[in-house]
């Protein structure tokens, strides 16, 4: 059974009736991990595309960027999104759902957050009630703001990304510290460490963009300080 087929049941509980927590708590272990990560994806995303009033070919092609979807599962994934534009459930629920379901896993909850903003520049324009959003759903994860802005600024270039904000440090932080936090960024986006993580295979493309941003910063601050 595809992963399409697995999410369309899920999506078709909730269609139905299920509560949110009944059906997520069916997802908790791996494998069934990865489908809680793209009914996330899907739920939050539709919820996202409202706060600016429109769903745009753009936006549904950047999803399309993070699940690859194959031409067999089109009608399934068509038929996700569909589910997810009629439920009624606030983003609030699906997001504090899923920070209890992922619990004290930043690192899940994090490329969650970045596969959001992926879709919500996709249109070239990231909307004021977008950012909203993505900072309200940054609360209920317990992200806290210097995580928030180090997302935000590896994906949203309303300005020239500060380097330190990209890594989540303080511009006073010893060189050596910061070299630790750049070499654990990018450990951690190695692609074996977030399938462990419960993402689609599908989705840990994210990290290319992941790590240009961080190698990137790390290049300008390493310049500065050789400087």
């Amino acid at each position: 059974m595809s992963i399409w087929s697995r999410i369309s049941e899920a999506v078709s509980a909730l269609a139905s009736g299920e509560s949110l927590a009944t059906v997520f708590d069916r997802l908790r272990a791996p494998p069934e991990r990865s489908v809680a990560f793209a009914i996330a994806v899907i739920a939050l995303s539709a919820k996202m595309a409202k706060a600016d009033g429109l769903v745009t070919r753009s936006e549904v092609t950047a999803f399309r960027d993070v699940f690859h979807i194959a031409p067999e599962d089109e009608a399934g994934a068509a038929r996700v999104f569909n589910l997810a534009r009629q439920d009624v459930a606030g983003f609030e629920d699906y997001a504090r759902r899923i920070k209890a379901m992922f619990g004290e896993d930043t690192g899940t909850l994090c490329d969650l957050m970045e596969g959001l903003f992926h879709i919500a520049i996709a249109d070239g324009n990231y909307h004021p009630a977008e950012d909203a959003f993505l900072s309200k759903v940054a609360e209920i994860f317990d992200l806290g703001d210097t995580r928030f802005r180090s997302l935000r600024a590896r994906y949203v270039h309303d300005a020239e990304p500060d380097p330190y904000t990209v890594l989540g440090v303080d511009p006073g932080t010893p060189i050596g510290e910061i070299r630790k936090v750049w070499r654990g960024l990018v450990r951690d986006s190695h692609p074996d460490r977030m399938v462990a993580r419960g993402l689609p295979e599908e989705a840990v493309k994210m990290s290319e963009k992941r790590l240009v941003a961080i190698n990137r910063a790390w290049e300008e601050i390493s310049d500065r300080h050789a400087a």
